[in-house]
């Protein structure tokens, strides 16, 4: 009975040492790869807020515009797409529509 004890706690404790050796490499590598975004990190400027955009009543309104600008060409290229066959006419609507993205925001949102 005390053998068969023995094996038991022996296997038990091999069974352990593997786990906690796959822990350690998983650690190790956790580690390197931290060690890596570290170093390209301290490349990268500082951001000067968490979110990484600016905040405000103006710039959500300028958010606001872009929106309303892309929404507009977006739904202008899929009636394009829809209305038409093939492929001519959607494709130059989309590089029109790239053109004059800035033209239009311009006369929508005049400041």
């Amino acid at each position: 009975m005390s053998k068969e004890r023995a094996r038991r706690r022996e296997e038990r404790l091999r069974e352990q040492a593997v786990l906690t050796a796959a822990r350690a490499a998983e650690a190790e590598r956790r580690e390197r790869r931290a060690a890596r975004r570290r170093a390209l990190a301290s490349w990268l400027p500082e951001r000067s807020s968490r979110t990484g955009r600016p905040s405000g009543v103006i710039a959500e309104r300028e958010r606001r515009q872009r929106t309303t600008t892309v929404v507009l060409l977006v739904v202008l290229n899929v009636l394009v797409a829809m209305l038409t066959d093939g492929w001519a006419w959607p494709a130059l609507s989309l590089v029109v529509s790239a053109l004059a993205a800035p033209v239009l925001h311009t006369l929508l949102f005049r400041r």
